[in-house]
């Protein structure tokens, strides 16, 4: 097993989340609001091979950050807000959006 000092699991979890707010920002942009058009090929790749594993290891990154951190939002009453904040925002991104999209929703939700 890789053994990752919190630097770079720090560093990880930050480029994932610039990344995929870079990249829907991007796609928003390109997009026009009343055309149905799917995410282009490019946006496929860059999605599958790059934002999809960050966001993924910022999911295990926020989880392990919840635990830490659950003892503190528990007596501040926040704990439903903590895990929505660090590990199913970056859930739904790399698990729950179609490949390449930039909402994190399924293709058939739009």
């Amino acid at each position: 097993m890789i053994k990752m000092s919190s630097g770079v699991a720090g560093v990880m979890m930050a480029l994932a989340i610039s990344l995929s707010a870079g990249m829907a920002s991007e796609m928003a942009k390109a997009a026009e609001p009343g055309l149905k058009e799917g995410p282009s090929g490019a946006a496929m790749v860059v999605d599958a091979l790059v934002a999809r594993p960050l966001l993924a290891a910022a999911t295990v990154g926020g989880t392990a950050v919840f635990i830490v951190s659950l003892p503190f939002s528990a007596l501040g009453g926040n704990v439903g807000e903590s895990a929505e904040t660090l590990i199913l925002t970056p859930a739904e991104a790399a698990f729950r959006r179609c490949l390449g999209c930039s909402v994190s929703q399924r293709r058939d939700e739009f």
